[in-house]
């Protein structure tokens, strides 16, 4: 076997491994998720992921461990206005703190799924019609600039939301308090709980991030196993992140400026070699770097007015 088969191989067992230990061992039973050991989680999957990106370095090519680690920063940035609509979610149906957990683990886990569904079908389209590259970068200078005009909302109405609306029409949901199940019988009857509610919207919440995440990654690199890994362990440290910043996120209001800089840049970027400009990855990872260090520093140099 290759290098890049043994790595994926490496990378297949690290997930699966961590996940069963992560719900069948150490959070077995619900109960909040404290500071440290959201700050230890955080720095493990930082670090697993560091490794791995260096694993890439020595055994495939500067190149390669250059993009994947491009690509899992700009995942990470991503990810963060993702946490913020997972807070409002958990806000507006007042999920009790120690089922945050799990109402995270199933919704990422089915976000894995969907993930590497879109990646497949993405790197397909893409191998057959190449063109679809300006597409994505199309949609990236879309949402940079949109990112960059609009303001992040701090309070989202749930109500006349459709995916509840539907939900509502086609399953049988019970008023009763869910006590971490998500789904109950009642008079004989199964009837899906709020919990199963708040993950149905934490799974649509990620496909509609991977709207834009998925074709910044390709715009990235167009290697399927870069794609792929680069997602997947942003996606796996983003339980973690959600504890260790849910109660400072709103400090850091300048990460939105710099993640529309990254994806204004990258947009631009696939369309460069049109004009016949070329730019190394490691170039390129250094601008990225440079947008999210500049939108943390900003934020804490320049906080929010209240």
């Amino acid at each position: 076997m290759d290098a890049q088969t043994n790595l994926t191989i490496l990378f297949g067992v690290i997930v699966v491994g961590f996940l069963i230990l992560d719900l069948g061992f150490f959070n077995k039973k619900s109960h909040k998720i404290k500071f440290k050991p959201a700050l230890y989680q955080s720095i493990f999957w930082v670090a697993i992921s560091l490794v791995f990106g260096l694993l890439i370095l020595f055994f495939l090519s500067k190149e390669v461990a250059v993009e994947f680690f491009s690509a899992y920063v700009t995942e990470k940035m991503l990810s963060v206005d993702n946490l913020f609509v997972i807070m409002l979610i958990f806000s507006f149906f007042n999920l009790e703190e120690k089922y945050h957990h799990k109402a995270l683990f199933w919704g990422i886990l089915g976000a894995i799924v969907f993930r590497g569904i879109f990646i497949g079908v993405g790197a397909y389209v893409i191998h057959q019609f190449f063109w679809v590259l300006y597409i994505f970068g199309a949609v990236l200078l879309y949402t940079g600039i949109k990112l960059l005009r609009d303001k992040k909302e701090e309070h989202i109405d749930f109500k006349d939301n459709k995916i509840i609306k539907f939900a509502h029409k086609i399953l049988p949901f019970t008023a009763n308090h869910h006590n971490g199940k998500f789904f109950l019988r009642e008079n004989g009857k199964f009837h899906f709980t709020s919990l199963f509610m708040i993950v149905l919207l934490v799974e649509t919440t990620d496909i509609i991030f991977a709207v834009d995440s998925i074709p910044a990654v390709f715009a990235i690199s167009q290697n399927l196993f870069v794609v792929f890994t680069s997602n997947i362990f942003a996606i796996l440290g983003l339980r973690a992140l959600f504890f260790l910043i849910e109660n400072i996120l709103h400090k850091f209001h300048h990460l939105q400026k710099g993640l529309a800089f990254i994806l204004i840049f990258i947009g631009l970027k696939m369309f460069a070699p049109i004009f016949g400009i070329h730019m190394h990855s490691l170039v390129s990872f250094g601008i990225i770097m440079f947008a999210l260090v500049s939108s943390i520093i900003l934020s804490l140099i320049f906080p929010k007015k209240i």
